[in-house]
């Protein structure tokens, strides 16, 4: 076997025991006084994290989790920016064989209330700025889950934050091993239809992350890393929090809200950043900001992921950055599985083929199978991009937290290959040129969202009689949304209206899933037997 076998069937013989706990993994096998976390502020101010502080804290923390009843299996929600309280409760829910929950604060109160009851979370630990978002909505039958937050005000009554949990917590507690198929976290995703899908990930899928960290980004120990994506999505908790951590690497943590270029600038100068993840967005909008980085910035590694790079970007990357930006592929049910890697693999350096993502990444083997059978496509020829599960020991993915429907839309029917949803070709090169999604979903400012969720808010709305949404390209978050409505009787369309609309998804499910433009139409675009016909809403 090549050195990169070797070194993933070491991580998977690490990682797939019935001990492995995950505590000692990301946390008390490191050096105590080695940081693992820099948390930085709007203004730039830096306070760090060692491996040793974060053994105690979590270790409290879980203690007090321990008190409110936190036990093995339980889930248990973050609604928390990356940062140093992130990192410390999730350690600190780990310890305990609690599985994490990672939220994003851009949705509205719905939104997350709908994945805590499709979750079933026990308790929610919350950022002090979106406790609001956790109140009992209007006639609402969810049940109150039980709250932690980061602040001591205001409190609303049965509330906790952590820092009394930890300081209240006297007996310390043992931390438990899962084994690597325990249940180290769980994602949602948005599909073409239906309410959002939970991705449980096994902690075995650890290997998977250590190695595209290793491989895939080429992270090393003398990096200053830095991964801009949040937590509540893939990118940002498999590689902004567990592969750094799993690695005893220090990850860069920006504590600022939305994005803003010049302080992203600011902080690739000032801390020194060498190796740089990020979605295209990131790159694109930085691309529309400034005509020349400052010479402070020295990143020499930079890797993109959510959607593939446009060439013109890739071109500005490299001409800005004078180094190449490597295009990854790859999804919440997988981790990262193509591109040209940033690492050292043992084989000759890839070159960056415009249009192309890259190959696949050392512990996977991806392919393209023909449009109706099973059976792998000629090289060349376009069909549904898969992964061949008997030759990738890094997959981990096995189904959809109850929805067996669309778990099995996943697999072939003998399991054979993991189906991606999306189409391309693969040359002889072993390239994958990715072409597009076949399900209808949406990709903003690297957000996946699904239409139907968003046709589904908007059709609450009193004044909407039936609505499509689809996308729009967009220069810089790639695709927009745009929403055609047909009216209900007795109102009238209008720009108030439109606005009114925008809102109304904002308010109800997400900021990043607000449509752009929103057109009213007498009726929508059906075939005969009156399915929609959402490419012609476009």
């Amino acid at each position: 076997m090549s050195d990169p076998a070797h070194r993933i069937q070491d991580w998977i013989a690490t990682h797939d025991t019935p001990t492995t706990s995950v505590a000692h993994l990301l946390c008390d096998r490191h050096r105590p006084d080695t940081v693992a976390t820099t948390e930085i502020g709007p203004t730039l101010e830096a306070t760090t994290l060692t491996f040793g502080q974060l053994a105690d804290r979590s270790r409290a923390l879980a203690a007090g989790l321990a008190h409110l009843g936190v036990s093995r299996g339980d889930r248990v929600a973050t609604l928390i920016p990356k940062g140093i309280n992130l990192t410390v409760t999730a350690l600190a829910v780990w310890r305990l064989g609690a599985v994490l929950v990672p939220l994003l604060p851009s949705f509205a109160p719905s939104a997350i209330a709908e994945r805590l009851t499709h979750s079933q979370a026990r308790l929610v630990l919350s950022d002090d700025e979106y406790r609001a978002k956790l109140d009992p909505l209007p006639g609402s039958t969810a049940p109150r889950w039980g709250v932690a937050t980061t602040g001591a005000h205001p409190l609303r009554e049965g509330d906790h934050t952590l820092d009394s949990l930890a300081e209240r917590a006297r007996t310390p507690v043992e931390d438990v091993a899962v084994g690597g198929d325990g249940a180290l976290a769980l994602l949602f995703v948005s599909g073409p239809v239906g309410p959002p899908r939970g991705v449980r990930v096994p902690v075995r899928a650890l290997s998977a992350m250590h190695a595209h960290h290793h491989f895939g980004l080429g992270v090393d120990d003398e990096d200053v890393y830095w991964n801009t994506a949040a937590p509540g999505t893939a990118y940002g908790l498999y590689h902004g929090v567990i592969s750094p951590l799993l690695a005893g690497h220090n990850s860069l943590a920006l504590r600022a809200g939305f994005f803003d270029p010049e302080l992203t600038l600011d902080v690739l100068g000032v801390f020194g950043v060498t190796n740089l993840a990020a979605d295209p967005t990131t790159y694109r909008t930085l691309r529309a900001a400034t005509k020349t980085l400052p010479p402070e910035v020295v990143v020499q590694r930079l890797s993109s992921a959510g959607e593939p790079l446009a060439p013109d970007v890739v071109e500005w990357v490299t001409d800005a950055f004078g180094v190449p930006v490597r295009d990854h592929y790859g999804q919440t049910e997988l981790g990262w599985c193509v591109g040209v890697p940033n690492g050292d693999t043992g084989a000759p350096v890839e070159e960056i083929v415009p249009g192309a993502i890259g190959p696949a990444l050392p512990g996977w083997d991806v392919c393209v199978l023909e449009a109706i059978s099973d059976e792998p496509a000629p090289a060349g020829a376009y069909g549904r991009v898969a992964v061949d599960l008997a030759n990738s020991p890094l997959a981990w993915f096995e189904g959809y937290l109850e929805n067996e429907g669309a778990s099995q839309v996943r697999f072939t029917p003998d399991r054979s290959y993991y189906l991606t949803g999306d189409t391309g070709i693969v040359d002889r090169r072993g390239l994958l040129f990715f072409s597009t999604r076949d399900d209808g979903a949406i990709q903003s400012h690297g957000y996946r969202i699904g239409p139907t969720e968003v046709e589904a808010v908007l059709n609450e709305h009193a004044a909407v009689e039936e609505c499509g949404v689809y996308s729009i390209p967009d220069e810089l978050a790639g695709q927009v949304i745009g929403a055609r409505v047909v009216l209900s009787s007795g109102f009238e369309a209008g720009e108030e209206l439109a606005e009114e609309l925008k809102e109304w998804v904002r308010g109800r499910y997400a900021t990043h899933a607000a449509p752009r433009t929103v057109d009213f139409v007498a009726e929508l675009p059906r075939t005969a037997s009156g399915k929609m016909r959402r490419a012609r809403l476009r």
